[in-house]
C-alpha cells in the first residue's frame, strides 16, 4: 500500500504534479516553467520594473495581463480557455480598467464575451456539435471526394479543399475542422501502401489537407476562423463595419493561395504518378458504407442555409437589405430553431460535450484583451515604439518589414488567435501613425499570421496534425518556409491591390469606407 501511494503522489509534490500533466499528453517541464514564468512576470511588470515614458500606470498593469495570457498560451500551462477567462478576472483584480465609485466595470471586462461575434461563434460550435452526432461531417466529406472521383494525390489534395471550403461555413475554428477530418484524411491515407513514394504523399495529403487547406478555407468565411472575429470587432468598434458577404469579397483571392500551396508541396514531396490502392471504387466504397441521407441531416442544412440567408441579407448587405438585425442576434434566434422539441434525438449533454466551450472562452477573452489594450493606451504605446522602425518607408516595404517580424515573433507562439490578439491593436493604431489606412494594413498584417508554417507547434491545426506521425518536424519545415515567403509576396502583390480595388487602398487613408456604416 506504501508503494502504491508513494508512486500515485509522484515521489514528493513537483512529481505529483508532472505525472498528472504527463497523463494530460502535455510537457510537464513546459508547463510548469511556463506556468511560474507567467506569473513571475506578471509581478515582475505590475510591482517592479518601472512604468516606461509615455505608457500610463494601467497600461503597464494591461501590460502584465498580456505578457501573462501570451506565456500561458504559448506554453499551454493552463487550458486555453481558462488563460482566455482569467483574463478579465486579472482586469479586476489589478484594476487596470478605472472602478467607479468602488464598483468594477464589468461591463467593460467582459466587452469581449458580450459582442455579437462571440454569439456567432457559439451557433457555429453548436451547428458543428450536431453535425459530428448526425455524421453529416464525414458525409460532407465522401460526397465530395466521391464526386471529383478522387484516385490519386491530386484529386485527394483538392476533393479535400472542397470539403474544407464546404465546411467552413458550418465549423468555426481550423481546429475544429481538422479534429473533423482527422479520422476521414487517416482513412484515405491508409488507401495508400508503404513504399517511400506512397509515404510522401501521405505527407503531402495530411500538411495540405488538415493544415493549410483548413487555415486557408477559413480566412475567406468570417465565422471560420477565430482571427477573422477579433479584426471585425476591433474594426466595428472603430466605425469600420464589415458584414459577412463584405468579408467573403474582402478574402476571396486568398483561396488562390491554396493553388500555390498545393502545388509547391506536391512538387516538394513528389507526389506525381502515386495513385489510390484500388483507385476512385475505394472512395465509393466508404461513401455508400454511409447508406442513405438521414432527415436530421437535411434538417440541419435547412436551418444552417436560414440562418446564413439571414446574415447575408442584413444591413450591410450589398444583395438586398432585408433587417438590420446583428449576425450574433440572428444566431441567438438560430439556437431557438436549432433545440425545438423533436428535431434532432440527441441530449443536450451530447451537444455539451462536442461543443468547444474552451475556444469560446478564448475568443471571449482575446476579443476583452484587444479592447484593453486599445482604452488603456498600450496599443498606442506599443505602436510608438514600432513605428520608428517603419517610418519613411514606402508602404510596400513597412508591409514587408512587419509580416516578416510578425514571422520571427510567431516562431515560439502556439496560437494564432492569441498572436492575432495581441497584434491587431498594435497594427491598428501603428497604420493611423504611418499615414496608412488602419483596416487594409491591420489585415494585410494580421492574415500573413495564417500562414506560420515553420513549426508544427505555431498552430493547433498543425498539432492534430503532427499527432498522426506522418511527418516529421524537418518535413513540415521545408515545406512550410517556402509557403511564407509565398503567402508575403501573395499578400502584397495580390491582397493589397485587391483592396485598393474595393476602396481600401492601405497607401490611402483618407479613401471613404466602401461598405455600410
Amino acid at each position: 500500500m506504501a508503494s502504491e501511494s508513494s508512486t500515485a503522489s509522484g515521489h514528493g509534490p513537483f512529481g505529483y504534479l508532472a505525472n498528472n500533466i504527463q497523463q494530460t499528453g502535455r510537457n510537464p517541464t513546459r508547463v510548469l516553467v511556463g506556468f511560474a514564468l507567467a506569473w513571475i512576470a506578471f509581478a515582475l511588470i505590475m510591482w517592479v520594473l518601472p512604468v516606461p515614458a509615455g505608457l500610463k500606470p494601467e497600461g503597464m498593469m494591461v501590460l502584465a495581463i498580456v505578457v501573462w495570457a501570451s506565456v500561458m498560451w504559448v506554453s499551454e500551462a493552463m487550458p486555453v480557455g481558462i488563460t482566455g477567462i482569467g483574463i478579465p478576472t486579472l482586469l479586476i483584480i489589478t484594476q487596470a480598467l478605472p472602478w467607479d465609485k468602488g464598483k468594477p466595470p464589468l461591463g467593460q471586462v467582459f466587452s469581449g464575451f458580450t459582442g455579437h461575434v462571440v454569439w456567432l461563434l457559439l451557433f457555429a460550435l453548436m451547428v458543428g456539435a450536431l453535425m459530428q452526432l448526425l455524421k453529416l461531417d464525414r458525409r460532407i466529406a465522401l460526397v465530395i471526394l466521391d464526386k471529383v472521383k478522387a484516385s490519386n494525390v491530386g484529386r485527394v489534395i483538392w476533393g479535400f479543399f472542397g470539403v474544407n471550403l464546404v465546411l467552413s461555413f458550418l465549423i468555426p475554428a481550423a481546429v475544429a475542422r481538422s479534429a473533423t477530418l482527422l479520422p476521414i484524411v487517416q482513412g484515405v491515407t491508409d488507401l495508400f501502401g508503404n513504399s517511400e513514394r506512397e509515404r510522401e504523399a501521405k505527407k503531402a495529403i495530411v500538411i495540405q489537407t488538415l493544415v493549410y487547406g483548413s487555415m486557408i478555407t477559413g480566412m475567406f468565411i468570417m465565422t471560420a476562423h477565430l482571427p477573422n472575429l477579433i479584426l471585425v470587432e476591433l474594426f466595428g468598434k472603430s466605425g469600420f463595419n464589415i458584414g459577412y458577404l463584405d468579408w467573403m469579397l474582402l478574402q476571396f483571392p486568398y483561396l488562390g493561395m491554396f493553388v500555390l500551396t498545393q502545388w509547391w508541396v506536391r512538387y516538394h514531396f513528389k507526389t506525381q504518378g502515386v495513385d489510390i490502392a484500388g483507385g476512385h471504387a475505394s472512395i465509393r466504397k466508404m461513401h455508400k458504407e454511409l447508406g442513405p441521407t438521414a432527415s436530421g441531416e437535411w434538417l440541419l442544412l435547412l436551418i444552417f442555409c436560414g440562418v446564413a440567408l439571414f446574415f447575408m441579407l442584413g444591413k450591410n448587405s450589398p444583395i438586398m437589405k432585408v433587417h438590420n438585425v446583428q449576425l450574433g442576434i440572428v444566431a441567438l434566434v438560430g439556437f431557438l430553431v436549432l433545440f425545438i422539441p423533436g428535431l434532432f434525438p440527441f441530449k443536450w449533454k451530447q451537444i455539451q460535450d462536442r461543443t468547444m466551450w474552451g475556444t469560446f472562452l478564448l475568443l471571449g477573452g482575446a476579443l476583452t484583451m484587444t479592447s484593453a489594450m486599445t482604452k488603456s493606451g498600450l496599443a498606442g504605446w506599443m505602436a510608438d515604439g514600432i513605428h520608428g522602425m517603419v517610418v519613411g518607408q514606402v508602404w510596400w516595404l513597412v508591409l514587408l518589414i512587419m509580416m516578416v517580424g510578425t514571422h520571427v515573433i510567431r516562431i515560439g507562439m502556439l496560437s494564432n488567435v492569441a498572436a492575432v490578439a495581441m497584434l491587431a491593436p498594435i497594427l491598428f493604431e501603428l497604420g493611423k501613425q504611418l499615414n496608412l489606412h488602419p483596416v487594409a494594413f491591420t489585415m494585410l498584417v494580421a492574415d500573413t499570421d495564417t500562414f506560420a508554417y515553420i513549426l508544427p507547434t505555431q498552430i493547433t491545426a498543425a498539432v492534430i496534425a503532427y499527432g498522426t506521425d506522418t511527418f516529421s518536424t524537418e518535413d513540415y519545415a521545408k515545406a512550410g518556409w517556402v509557403c511564407i515567403l509565398l503567402a508575403i509576396a501573395y499578400g502584397i502583390l495580390i491582397m493589397a491591390p485587391w483592396y485598393a480595388f474595393l476602396g481600401m487602398p492601405v497607401w490611402d487613408p483618407s479613401a471613404p469606407w466602401p461598405f455600410a456604416k
